[in-house]
């Protein structure tokens, strides 16, 4: 019997990924990845690698995917809470240029598989936040495409933010990467 519930977003390729968790009064336990669960919903995918970054309130990474070595992204908060967000950036795609967002917290345990071809990113709505995901493809230097974060084409509806003043609502400043911060838009990198 499968140990996860899995759940189709409204964009094809992006699935909701929640685990069964078994507690009482000394904790919990919970299965973060069965290959033979996944397998059972349909989903094949193969990681060949973990990553795990730690982060503070209002930093903001993304929107990252890589050209000729797509990977997909298996992730989850260990730690805090994140609001992270996949755009559908496959040509031909029915949904190109569409943005899907949900809130991964330590709490929630909800997990987030992102398909190949769609830019990642997230921000850190706690004072801190731990971030696990599993990557179908290695890191390849060179091979990165980014859209900036704010990009009025994609519309993304960062909670807690104003998007003006480059803030969240309550005064946190957000907080790039230099890369992360000089990314074009989404028509600079996909003309009419």
């Amino acid at each position: 019997m499968s140990q996860i519930t899995v759940t189709k977003c409204p964009i094809e390729g992006l699935y909701i990924i929640e685990p069964t968790v078994h507690g009482d009064n000394r904790g919990y336990f919970m299965e973060t990845y069965n290959q033979r669960d996944m397998e059972e919903n349909g989903l094949t995918m193969r990681f060949v690698q973990d990553n795990q970054s730690s982060s503070v309130k209002g930093v903001l990474r993304g929107m990252h995917l890589q050209k000729e070595h797509p990977q997909g992204k298996l992730v989850r908060v260990i730690q805090g809470r994140v609001f992270d967000v996949a755009v559908d950036l496959r040509p031909g795609s029915a949904t190109f240029g569409k943005w899907y967002g949900l809130e991964l917290s330590a709490e929630n345990k909800k997990q987030f598989y992102i398909s190949e071809g769609f830019a990642h990113g997230f921000l850190v709505l706690s004072d801190t936040a731990e971030f696990c995901y599993k990557v179908t493809d290695f890191y390849h230097p060179g091979d990165e495409l980014g859209i900036a974060w704010n990009d009025p084409d994609i519309g993304i509806q960062w909670p807690e933010v104003d998007i003006a003043s480059a803030a969240m609502t309550d005064g946190t400043p957000l907080s790039f990467s230099q890369k992360d911060r000089a990314l074009p838009g989404f028509r600079t990198v996909f003309p009419l």
